[in-house]
């Protein structure tokens, strides 16, 4: 029979900087090779290969191979759940370098939370759909009316019916201390976004920014008015 839940295991494994360097970098639900996530950690491809191989035995990452090239993702996105949780109590990295803060302000401006917008961009959006009155708070997230969902229908997400209500769940974005919303209302909107040229994602980064054809819509169709940061033409993030 087996015993109780082994959580300083898992502890040992983040608390290495460069693995949970790693873990976060990989938190967007892509794929990415040993080489873009040594560069994320700030390591040696050696020993970004022997971090790599500990966070696969250990179930956290799995490895898929393409030709010459090894892709690692997540095993499970629910493991984000874990590193957002701990990100609310988790003191800021400190910047030492002009790299450091641009990329630091590139995810707070705009992220990915595993397949949904984070950040400011992602707070905002989600203020804007309560304004607008697309979404509620009910306990624990957002619930839609049927008014709702014909809005997000025209607008290009497909969203399930489950009774008169769509409910969504929402998280606590560490960087905003606000509530953005999650779940698969969120993942939805955050494709459709993408789908329509509106917001990009950055190679190698969590981070997004707002194309110029972003920045107009964004205004029409949700008031939102995206600082100079959050745009495609600021500063690039370097990895």
């Amino acid at each position: 029979m087996p015993g109780d839940v082994n959580i300083a295991y898992v502890a040992a494994l983040l608390a290495d900087e460069a693995r949970a360097s790693m873990i976060v970098a990989l938190g967007d639900d892509r794929a990415m090779t040993a080489g873009e996530l040594a560069r994320c950690a700030s390591v040696k491809p050696s020993t970004a290969s022997a971090h790599l191989a500990r966070l696969v035995e250990s179930g956290l990452l799995v490895v898929e191979r393409q030709g010459r090239h090894h892709y690692f993702r997540l095993a499970d996105l629910s493991i984000m759940d874990a590193i957002e949780s701990l990100a609310l109590f988790a003191p800021a990295k400190p910047i030492r370098s002009l790299r450091d803060s641009t990329i630091a302000g590139a995810l707070r401006s705009a992220r990915m939370c595993y397949n949904h917008l984070a950040g400011e961009l992602g707070v905002a959006v989600t203020q804007a759909l309560l304004e607008k009155r697309i979404v509620r708070e009910v306990e624990d997230g957002y619930a839609v009316s049927e008014d709702g969902q014909r809005w997000l229908c025209e607008f290009g997400v497909m969203t399930p019916k489950k009774r008169s209500l769509l409910f969504a769940p929402h998280h606590i974005d560490w960087s905003e201390r606000r509530h953005h919303l999650a779940g698969a209302l969120g993942a939805a909107l955050a494709k459709r976004l993408f789908e329509v040229g509106w917001v990009r994602r950055l190679p190698s980064s969590r981070a997004v920014r707002v194309t110029e054809e972003g920045r107009t819509e964004l205004a029409r169709v949700f008031g939102l008015h995206p600082t100079e940061e959050m745009c495609l033409h600021a500063r690039p993030v370097a990895v």
